[in-house]
């Protein structure tokens, strides 16, 4: 780029022939510190590099996060792990593909290989990955229908309602984009780390003496991984939950409790294998010290105070179920037979359910949907009285479209026009309306239903990405919408789970676009060739994920059917299994017979109360007490939250989470930050990458074909006893009569 000296300020010239002032400062200061002001516009973007790495990316995360999705210990592996495999790759390309020109002289001149490998095109990549990282939350409905309720469903409706879930979405972030990316104050904090990464990876950088380069440790952490999870994997997965309490008592059911990491409060239990550790919570050591400790604190709350109490003081008849438990239950303990309850017309059956009783949860459970009560009334109320005024400013700016230099440097590429988005959402808005209309029977939602999701979804997109743009805080509407709709609707388990999925999840789909918009703003993407790589990278994922998940409905036998399946089986998808339990209590028997006034945890509903009390306490307590800072970094939306994933996630999880994550976040990252910044992503992408590739590879050579090791190092966990009742003249299968 021409860099020139005017009126001795340093100005980069722009491809229209205007000048932008390198010197003018951002108004947020991280950005300030962290995004280039710069851009070379005749950089090559849109290269055979990165389209043959971006579809594969997209191909190979959505078909291994598809594969984990059903998995016990299901992990997720994010787009950081390609962020960073994919850079030898790219230079290798760029030097033994051919430089030739095809068809010089003509207009239709192309070469596969137009120079070195560069940030734009590594950018573009991880936009294609971002596709496939994650899951469709529109798999759960498919796994909810077919193997828990057990009722027809077709390939075509199935690709079509994961299709318009992801790409109604992209709708709603092109309607507000332009308030979410183009504003300086809308800064998207997460999106620093990307941008911090991608700086890393393409500076120059010589081996340390005596160290490695970040690709050479990337490389370390991947072989290592890869030879390690056959252990836990395969040879000795017992390491999945080490719960060694459990051995000192094995016939007593009240130390099992205390030390299962799966079924009980995981005292001393340890999980030695990534895919436990970062199942739920994601990577520990991307986790931020002071987040790290309210979570900590949370879980201690949670499972080590509110459920030995509950549990133990017999509320709600606590020992008549499990202790920890995502079951649905009838009053003596035993299960709950949904099926015995629905009429024919897949909806609930009234005079069934009045004549088999009503439903009941773990004394655990019922809490935990309280806990999600409270954990949305605090967050409301912390980014009022924390960052309200915050918020406020920051919006405020951002509506008045002041330019800032960023803005001002993405001026000079064609911009995406309004009516490309708008003709996206159009469609998707008649396909939505018209399956679920076509195939009513099977879907359930009326028009009406649909209409509402919509509005929901448009009405919640802006507040909620400018909280998410301004304080990297994204509050959960999902069991708000489970609870509206039940009300209105109740009996229908089917609709409830598509108004969840196109109201709220359509929403948060729309969030992670306006997301890798803003990654595109910082990093000067050409805003079409974006809009590109989101759409088919989105596009691609669908298909992937539909059929991955169709091949694995089809070939694994019993798929999360826990009443069939051996303890130790790798199949027991916790997180389908809750999804359709919450489809059971707010779909099909709906809220007002479970948390209303016909139901029985009533009053679980003053945890809403709770939650919006708690952060002004803090607040109150921070006002009175200034100099002690540590009471700022009290944070009541995650230390209520801390257990949202449990269940499907169990205590194990959390300790082991907690345990790495003290030891990156804390113990590394203050006595050696040199080492933390240069290696501790790069150990996570590592882990990731290396864990997926040897657990798939397991599965099609070993597990596929039901060829296991049978001994007692491979009996998960452990501990039998621990799911048992503790109520007298309640029995269960495999626990001993309590007298």
């Amino acid at each position: 780029m021409e860099e020139i000296q005017v009126n001795n300020m340093n100005l980069s010239k722009e491809a229209d022939g205007d000048f932008v002032d390198d010197d003018e400062e951002c108004p947020i200061k991280e950005v300030e510190m962290t995004v280039p002001k710069t851009d070379d516009p005749t950089t090559h973007v849109v290269t055979f590099r990165m389209w043959f790495l971006g579809i594969t990316s997209c191909v190979l995360l959505s078909f291994v996060n598809q594969f984990f999705w059903y998995r016990t210990e299901p992990l997720t592996i994010t787009s950081t792990a390609v962020q960073i495999a994919v850079v030898p790759i790219g230079h290798l390309m760029a030097k033994i593909i051919t430089k030739r020109v095809f068809f010089e002289g003509t207009s239709w001149a192309f070469t596969l290989n137009p120079g070195p490998f560069n940030i734009k095109e590594h950018v573009l990549i991880t936009i294609f990955a971002n596709a496939g990282a994650g899951t469709v939350y529109a798999t759960h409905i498919l796994s909810s229908v077919k193997l828990y309720y057990k009722r027809p469903l077709n390939f075509l409706p199935a690709l079509l309602i994961m299709a318009t879930t992801q790409m109604l979405g992209f709708g709603w972030a092109g309607i507000f984009r332009k308030h979410l990316v183009e504003p300086a104050e809308m800064w998207w904090p997460g999106s620093l780390v990307q941008v911090s990464l991608f700086r890393a990876l393409h500076e120059k950088e010589t081996r340390p003496k005596g160290g490695t380069t970040r690709m050479q440790f990337f490389l370390v952490a991947l072989i290592f991984s890869f030879a390690y999870y056959t252990f836990p994997g395969y040879l000795f997965q017992m390491l999945t939950s080490f719960s060694w309490l459990c051995w000192l008592a094995p016939k007593s059911i009240f130390v099992q409790q205390l030390g299962s990491g799966m079924r009980g409060l995981g005292i001393g239990a340890l999980g030695f294998d990534w895919t436990t550790i970062s199942s739920y919570l994601g990577s520990p050591l991307a986790s931020p010290w002071f987040a790290t400790a309210n979570v900590a604190v949370g879980f201690i709350l949670v499972m080590y105070v509110m459920t030995p109490l509950t549990y133990w003081y017999n509320v709600y008849n606590a020992k008549t179920f499990p202790i920890f438990s995502s079951g649905l239950f009838t009053l003596n303990g035993t299960r709950y037979n949904t099926e015995g309850v629905i009429n024919t017309h897949f909806q609930l059956d009234h005079a069934a359910y009045n004549q088999y009783g009503q439903l009941h949860l773990s004394t655990f459970f019922a809490m935990s949907y309280g806990l999600g009560f409270a954990s949305l009334g605090a967050t409301v109320v912390h980014v009022f009285f924390f960052h309200g005024r915050e918020v406020w400013n920051r919006s405020r700016e951002a509506l008045k479209k002041k330019i800032d230099v960023h803005t001002r440097l993405m001026k000079k590429y064609k911009q995406v026009p309004q009516w490309w988005f708008h003709i996206v959402l159009a469609v998707n808005m008649a396909l939505i309306l018209f399956i679920c209309q076509y195939y009513l029977e099977t879907l359930q939602l009326p028009w009406w239903g649909v209409l509402l999701a919509f509005a929901l979804a448009l009405g919640f997109t802006l507040p909620i990405g400018i909280i998410s743009a301004t304080t990297n805080q994204q509050p959960g509407l999902n069991i708000i919408t489970e609870y509206i709709f039940g009300y209105l609707y109740p009996g229908y388990p089917v609709a409830n789970m598509l108004f969840k999925v196109y109201g709220y999840i359509s929403m948060t789909q729309a969030l992670s676009f306006v997301y890798d918009f803003k990654l595109g703003h910082y990093m000067k993407i050409p805003p079409r060739a974006m809009f590109m790589a989101q759409m088919l990278g989105t596009f691609i994922a669908i298909i992937i994920y539909t059929i991955t998940a169709w091949w694995l409905m089809d070939t694994v036998p019993n798929l999360c059917d826990i009443s069939v399946l051996p303890d130790n089986s790798p199949w027991q998808c916790p997180m389908d299994r809750v999804f359709y339990d919450a489809s059971v209590i707010w779909g099909l028997i709906g809220p007002k017979r479970i948390f209303g006034p016909l139901g029985v945890y009533s009053n679980v509903n003053w945890f809403f109360l709770g939650g919006a009390i708690a952060p002004i306490l803090v607040w109150l307590a921070h006002k009175v007490f200034p100099k002690q800072k540590w009471i700022a970094l009290i944070h009541m939306p995650v230390l209520l939250g801390a257990t949202a994933m449990m269940p499907p996630a169990s205590s194990v999880n959390y300790t082991s989470w907690l345990m790495l994550a003290f030891l990156s976040g804390y113990v590394v990252y203050r006595r050696w930050p040199h080492l933390w910044e240069r290696y501790n992503y790069v150990l996570s992408g590592g882990l990731d990458a290396g864990t997926a590739f040897i657990a798939v590879l397991l599965f099609i050579a070993l597990q596929s074909k039901d060829i296991s090791v049978n001994w007692w190092g491979n009996n998960v966990d452990g501990c039998p006893l621990a799911a048992c009742p503790t109520a007298k003249g309640v029995s269960a299968k495999g626990c001993p009569a309590m007298l």
